[in-house]
């Protein structure tokens, strides 16, 4: 039997789900971060995507930065956006498995609860769309005191892939759930 608010696995949208998305902030403020030792804010395509698509969605990008493949200016950065007003924070690059992506080990120590789901969910569809190579992507998401943590690949094929396919669809929600007391 699903846990409460959970879907059944029969594809359909359970009552419990619509009413808490019915109730879901409509606008979410979000930081973007990029994380890249080559880029700059002129040259951040991945980044200006990202921005992009949560501001067509209706939600409003707070606080934006670039920081080097390093995992304590990552970690820095992630904590000064959480300590902001955004409700989630999006990281670009470094989920890769090369020995300079480090951004799944600057985050998981942050994290109060990992959300497995995102990055099981991503790898099916990055794999119905680029196969066998979606296995090097070590994307991810969680909560840190209620707020948001996504960890995406700096692909904008990647980003397109989870904003639109994960992220987005459910951004209010997540928020609204996360934010909720117990």
């Amino acid at each position: 039997m699903p846990a409460s608010g959970e879907s059944g696995g029969g594809g359909g949208e359970s009552a419990s789900v619509a009413r808490h998305r019915a109730q879901a902030p409509q606008r979410v403020d979000c930081a973007v971060i990029t994380v890249s030792d080559t880029r700059s804010l002129e040259t951040d395509a991945g980044g200006d995507l990202l921005v992009r698509l949560i501001e067509s969605a209706g939600h409003r990008v707070v606080f934006r930065e670039i920081v080097a493949d390093d995992a304590a200016e990552i970690r820095a950065a992630a904590l000064r956006a959480l300590a902001g007003d955004c409700r989630a924070v999006l990281l670009t690059g470094g989920t890769g498995i090369a020995p300079r992506d480090v951004t799944p080990e600057a985050l998981r120590p942050l994290l109060d609860r990992e959300l497995p789901g995102f990055g099981e969910l991503f790898r099916v569809l990055s794999y119905q769309e680029i196969g066998a190579a979606a296995l090097l992507s070590r994307a991810l998401a969680g909560l840190r005191g209620g707020k948001l943590l996504f960890a995406l690949p700096g692909s904008r094929g990647a980003i397109r892939t989870a904003l639109e396919k994960l992220v987005l669809p459910e951004l209010g929600h997540l928020a609204g759930e996360s934010a909720r007391r117990p």
